[in-house]
């Protein structure tokens, strides 16, 4: 049996301090039912955090594999905060709300957010959501792995043509100055590299700058 997903849910406080207050009862219901939801489908629900300035170092103590956002339409701050606590340590993010205003979802999936869930909270739906959002995540994760290693390919690429664009000036430079062959003139690099532990290319690049001191 795996082990149960690592959930923490970012939730404002929900403390019901007017029994009138609708709005607050609403929402206090809608938090109920996803804990349970999320507990109905065998989640480990590790912990419900407020989106304070404390969130970074609580979620790197909790290590949770998902994080859901609990909010309504005026508590989008409460993204604003995971997406930076998240920023260094990336994980998906899921966010449950009753805003179904269309900017305010483009929005949230260009900060971050996996799976932007409008009135999503009924128990069946959460599994799949979830699941879709961590296939998503990682999908996505291995978009910017790949990216990442073809820049790092490209610059290493470079960095070999600049190299070689050095020793080759070095060697004319020796063998305008020594009348020496290109082969003879790159072995008199190699071996002075070997001899001062350096690079061949370093060697060039001060024997470069040397002659481009003297003129």
């Amino acid at each position: 049996m795996t082990e149960a997903l690592r959930i923490v849910v970012i939730t404002a406080d929900l403390a019901i301090q007017d029994p009138a207050d609708t709005h607050a009862l609403d929402q206090a219901e809608r938090s109920r039912s996803l804990r349970i939801g999320l507990l109905e489908n065998g989640f480990n629900l590790v912990a419900s955090l407020p989106a304070d300035v404390f969130l970074t170092e609580r979620l790197a103590q909790l290590q949770p594999d998902l994080i859901i956002v609990d909010a309504e339409s005026e508590a989008r701050d409460a993204l604003e905060h995971v997406v930076m606590a998240t920023r260094d340590a990336r994980r998906p993010i899921v966010m449950f709300t009753n805003d179904n205003d269309s900017a305010a979802a483009r929005a949230a999936v260009a900060a971050g957010v996996s799976a932007y869930i409008v009135a999503g909270l009924s128990s069946e739906r959460i599994r799949p959501i979830l699941d879709v959002a961590l296939a998503r995540f990682e999908h996505e994760q291995a978009l910017r792995q790949e990216l990442a290693d073809t820049r790092s390919e490209l610059h290493e690429l470079n960095s070999a043509v600049q190299d070689r664009k050095t020793i080759d000036r070095a060697k004319a430079l020796l063998m305008q100055r020594q009348q020496l062959t290109e082969d003879a003139a790159y072995a008199r690099l190699r071996k002075t590299a070997m001899d001062k532990n350096l690079r061949i290319v370093e060697v060039a690049q001060r024997m470069l700058d040397v002659a481009d001191l003297l003129g």
